[in-house]
């Protein structure tokens, strides 16, 4: 699978539970966090070089972002490089 021009494709990395004097939050719970945690899979070829974002890298993005997929039976978000707001 590889992204074309201005899309990239998000792998979400789910976190682990949070705990808070002693009590576990879910992600349910946690709901009201606006951006998710990913891996890119692929980029377009019209994204910005590599030394600015490439293949592999960890990153947020804003949840409502893009579209779903489903591609061999995993679940990838396709969307552009405006959703992308932190680079780790």
């Amino acid at each position: 699978m590889r992204a074309v021009s201005y899309y990239i494709v998000v792998e979400n990395i789910k976190l682990a539970p949070k705990k808070i004097a002693g009590l576990e939050i879910s992600d349910s719970i946690d709901s009201d966090n606006r951006y998710l945690k990913g891996k890119i899979i692929s980029k377009g070829d019209l994204c910005p070089p590599d030394n600015i974002i490439k293949q592999d890298d960890i990153v947020y993005y804003d949840k409502h972002a893009g579209h779903e997929i489903t591609f061999k039976d995993k679940q990838y978000y396709v969307m552009t490089i405006k959703d992308i707001v932190l680079v780790e």
